[in-house]
């Protein structure tokens, strides 16, 4: 049986790499335990004296995975608790600790990285080699295979979104059979590039909501995959609610100041409820558009007008 890391250590900017590394501790741990307590936290929540709660042996000695998101946002105060953890790990809790990337939180880094944890590095990849190379990791992933036209036709149809690129390798998967070639990328993504997921998204949040049904019909009529629009409905409530959550130290979150800007003023309109909500509906219509429902044509634009 495969033994469990009792530290991991995720760094980088790309949150989908993150959440897949998060995910892959936690599906170990529960594959060698079924019952382990699973504890997924950011800072903003932990109390002080949080953390050594968290991390300490429960009563009958259960197993746990913590998992601390963004940890350079820690204060100096958590810091210190995770230290002191640190020298004294619990035999039972395995931790993993997620950082964003950048300067910020540099020394506690430095200070996690010589207690030899399981490094997991997730970088942006921002080149369109790197972003081929991910396409075709993901069909390899599921045994399939795309020729390299087919991987870079993709990129260029879909962009840089790896959640995006993500959700279209998976579509291509379910939707056609044997090795992806150009011709199936075009006969899904034709018109891709003038319409974006992310344009639809933005009108809707901002409650443009005539404007976003007419661009959603367009980009419906001119091939875009429902589950990328979606996708993109998916990325741009997160990114609101991290930006809103993270208030004057939005800048650190790794996007670029105009992102940021946009995003601070779409953010007047919402609330933490109205946005659970809206992820609620997301989460539906994602489900509604992989065959849940009989018209994800319908759902689409049920879920523009429930924003």
């Amino acid at each position: 049986m495969t033994v469990v890391p009792p530290l991991t250590l995720v760094t980088g900017p790309e949150e989908l790499l993150a959440d897949r590394a998060v995910a892959e501790v936690v599906a170990a741990a529960r594959k060698q335990d079924p019952s382990v307590e699973i504890c997924d936290v950011i800072p903003g929540q932990l109390a002080p004296g949080g953390f050594a709660e968290l991390v300490s042996p429960s009563l009958f000695g259960e197993a746990k995975v913590v998992v601390v998101r963004g940890v350079q946002d820690l204060t100096p105060e958590q810091t210190t608790e995770v230290t002191r953890y640190l020298n004294d790990p619990a035999d039972t809790t395995v931790l993993v600790l997620v950082h964003g990337g950048g300067v910020k939180g540099k020394a506690f880094l430095d200070a996690v990285k010589k207690r030899k944890p399981n490094l997991v590095d997730c970088p942006k990849l921002s080149k369109p080699g790197d972003r081929i190379g991910f396409i075709k990791s993901e069909f390899k992933r599921v045994k399939r295979a795309i020729t390299d036209d087919a991987a870079r036709a993709l990129s260029d149809a879909v962009g840089s979104d790896l959640r995006e690129l993500a959700a279209a390798a998976s579509q291509l998967v379910d939707d056609s059979e044997g090795t992806v070639d150009e011709t199936i990328v075009a006969k899904y993504y034709q018109g891709r590039a003038e319409v974006s997921g992310f344009a639809i998204a933005d009108l809707a949040i901002e409650g443009r909501r005539f404007e976003a049904l007419e661009q959603l019909r367009f980009a419906l009529d001119t091939g875009v995959a429902p589950v990328l629009i979606v996708s993109a409905f998916a990325t741009g409530l997160r990114r609101l609610g991290k930006v809103a959550a993270a208030g004057g130290a939005a800048k650190d979150l790794g996007l670029p100041p105009w992102q940021i800007d946009k995003l601070r003023k779409q953010a007047r309109s919402w609330n933490p409820p109205r946005l659970s909500a809206a992820l609620r509906a997301v989460a539906d219509t994602d489900a509604a558009v992989k065959g849940a429902a009989a018209d994800p044509y319908y759902a689409l634009e049920k879920l523009v007008l429930s924003l």
